[in-house]
């Protein structure tokens, strides 16, 4: 199975890679390296991939996503069986400082996704959504039937734009499509700019963390393997016209099912950091939601799988890499 995934230098598509690898598949990575986050953890990421036994099976192209007729060019070279689109700008607070980038990576690249899938035979295309989508939705647990119409951030109306173009490409072309809501992913090899970084190098440093709405939020984290578990699975099993009416579209809930306390987390975090952490209590950030929780019953139903990993278990997991990947140890 040849497969082209994109975000390949990225968190999750770096792991992602690897398990396709790992069962025989042959990859084409593609990322444009962009300095959004330390650009050295991204190349780092490729170098771990080039370790992989099978990484003769993996080919990467720089490239930006949003260049039309160099993403027209590399469908057309390549010709996947099927893709996992994994690249994006991602960040919710990021997009109210730079909203520009998420209509470049988010849109403008999905777009030619999208018709690379629908002139090259592409058998499926997964995409990564992502939990933000529910925006000021207060119904918990979040399920995929609600209506996602009311988004908080630029980032989520992306998010949501993606899957209603998704749904017209598979409604008008018979394109199989299936969108993922990730829920807070972590682990080894994870973002510097989600919230384990940020509280691991603040606690390691002797400097405060900044924890917002005075703490009274929840997060339904998720663990890097069990995403990539669901990313798998459901590239594996193309979405069916009879599930949706017509159309060959499904989007799921891919979360831990077990929303943790946002001050929980912390405290975790210094267990598994062995050191306390400085707070600043401080007031909602404008885009952020006070909870996420995820319904997986139809991820479940459809592949059999529902993220377990426990959250002590998988920070301890997390903090013992980010130790020896910083030096720290």
């Amino acid at each position: 199975m040849k497969i082209l995934l994109t975000g390949a230098a990225g968190f999750i598509g770096h792991q992602t890679t690897l398990k396709l690898l790992a069962r025989g598949d042959t990859v084409i990575g593609v990322d444009n390296l962009n300095d959004y986050y330390d650009v050295s953890l991204k190349a780092a990421r490729l170098l771990d991939t080039a370790k992989h036994p099978q990484a003769s099976n993996f080919k990467f192209v720089k490239l930006d996503l949003a260049d039309t007729s160099a993403t027209e060019a590399l469908f057309i070279a390549e010709q996947p069986d099927r893709v996992i689109h994994l690249a994006a700008q991602a960040g919710v607070r990021y997009s109210l400082k730079n909203p520009h980038a998420y209509v470049h990576s988010n849109l403008v690249a999905f777009t030619n996704i999208l018709e690379g899938c629908r002139h090259n035979k592409v058998e499926h295309l997964v995409y990564a959504s992502s939990s933000s989508v529910y925006g000021g939705n207060t119904k918990l647990p979040f399920s995929e039937q609600d209506t996602v119409d009311h988004p908080v951030s630029l980032y989520a109306a992306t998010k949501k734009a993606n899957e209603l173009m998704a749904h017209t490409y598979s409604h008008l072309y018979g394109i199989p499509t299936t969108g993922l809501r990730f829920f807070t992913v972590y682990g080894p090899w994870g973002r510097p700019d989600m919230s384990p970084f940020l509280f691991a190098d603040a606690i390691l440093n002797n400097q405060t963390i900044k924890v917002f709405n005075h703490g009274d939020m929840m997060r339904d984290f998720t663990y890097i393997d069990d995403i990539v578990e669901g990313v798998v699975r459901v590239a594996d099993k193309p979405a069916t016209p009879e599930i949706n009416g017509s159309v060959p579209y499904r989007v799921f809930n891919i979360g831990n099912n077990q929303p943790e306390k946002l001050m929980d987390f912390i405290g975790i975090l210094e267990t598994a950091f062995g050191r306390t952490a400085k707070k600043e209590f401080l007031p909602m950030q404008a885009g952020d939601v006070k909870a996420t929780y995820a319904d997986t019953s139809a991820l479940e139903s459809w592949v059999g799988f529902k993220p377990y990993t426990p959250l002590k278990d998988g920070i301890a997991n997390f903090a013992k890499w980010y130790k020896v990947y910083y030096n720290k140890a």
